[in-house]
């Protein structure tokens, strides 16, 4: 069982590994490999079953943060009746969900559009109430996904003034995940937004991975003032482990599995024990779509991160710009 831990100054207690759904509610996602972790069996019923025994997987290993959002398909609905299956009760485990995009692949694979985004005040006012209809009292922190300084949603007074008024009244968290090259200066902007002296956002989700770590400096000094730190796409989708055979990227797995080799874990563990390393990283999200890809992520716990570890790994860095290019261009499967 994991050590909970307070997410920033927030008063709510999370596990160091938690569970993000971004590829367990849907049967398309850019995840490599994700696909063949499904085997065919991309039916609602099945996969709501493979999305309950990850959870059950989790819960047992002790994670206690769950991240969901409206566009993660089912996601919200397949946590909502595992919550309510297993008789988890309110508190018994933090959780999450984003508001922002709109699912639209219509349980396809293969669609024009996965997701659309839509940072508009009748957005949110929609799908707060969609969440709310499934994740009710469970839910302990709601963010805007993936907010940029190019949507607005950072600069519309309105909106942002209704989500402190929800803050205020209901009881609930309020955080923004970030995406894209610029997401330290996003999280710089987002800092700044205050009512009365009181910073709207709790908490923010970054990616950050040994790829693209270009938010580190940005996110550690939000979290010494009290930001709860959620990190998310430790794995850069897939890249960083066994599954990527790019042929580009054969110098950097060279470096990454003698490292784990040195180290006696898994690519994947490897990976994520790099972010789990960083004292202001307070959570870590998992995105397995299998109890197997749990089970090996879990390992990472017990990495016995060192310096030649960080002196190793730390050349792999990409530039943001390059990053997010590429990741834009992973396909859906």
């Amino acid at each position: 069982m994991m050590k909970l831990r307070p997410l920033g100054n927030t008063g709510c207690l999370v596990s160091p590994m938690g569970l993000g759904m971004a590829a367990l509610g849907r049967p398309g996602y850019i995840n490599l490999g994700h696909g063949a972790d499904l085997e065919g069996r991309t039916d609602v019923v099945n996969m709501e079953a493979n999305a309950h025994a990850v959870l059950d997987a989790a819960w047992e290993h002790g994670i206690r943060y769950m991240d969901a959002a409206r566009s993660y398909g089912k996601a919200e609905l397949f946590l909502s009746s595992w919550l309510a299956t297993r008789k988890i009760p309110s508190g018994g485990t933090a959780v999450g969900s984003k508001w922002g995009y709109r699912y639209t692949a219509d349980w396809q694979v293969t669609a024009d559009h996965h997701e659309i985004k839509e940072h508009t005040l009748d957005h949110f006012s929609s799908q707060w109430e969609e969440t709310q209809a499934l994740l009710g009292s469970h839910l302990d922190l709601y963010q805007i996904h993936s907010a940029t300084l190019e949507s607005g949603v950072l600069t519309d007074t309105r909106l942002l003034a209704r989500l402190f008024e929800v803050k205020q009244t209901q009881g609930v968290l309020m955080g923004l995940s970030l995406s894209g090259p610029m997401q330290a200066q996003t999280l710089e902007t987002a800092r700044t937004v205050t009512f009365d002296g009181v910073p709207l956002f709790d908490a923010v989700q970054a990616t950050c991975n040994l790829l693209e770590p270009s938010a580190q400096t940005a996110l550690a000094e939000a979290a010494d003032a009290g930001m709860g730190i959620i990190i998310k796409e430790a794995l850069a989708n897939g890249r960083l482990t066994g599954r990527n055979t790019h042929p580009d990227f054969a110098p950097v797995s060279k470096t990454l599995t003698a490292q784990a080799e040195r180290l006696s874990c898994t690519m994947d563990a490897l990976a994520m024990a790099w972010i789990l390393s960083k004292p202001w990283a307070h959570v870590v999200l998992s995105g397995a779509s299998t109890t197997e890809h749990l089970a090996s992520n879990l390992t990472a716990l017990d990495v016995a991160w060192d310096a030649e570890a960080e002196e190793a790994l730390s050349p792999l860095a990409e530039s943001p710009e390059a990053y997010w290019a590429f990741r834009k261009s992973l396909a859906w499967n």
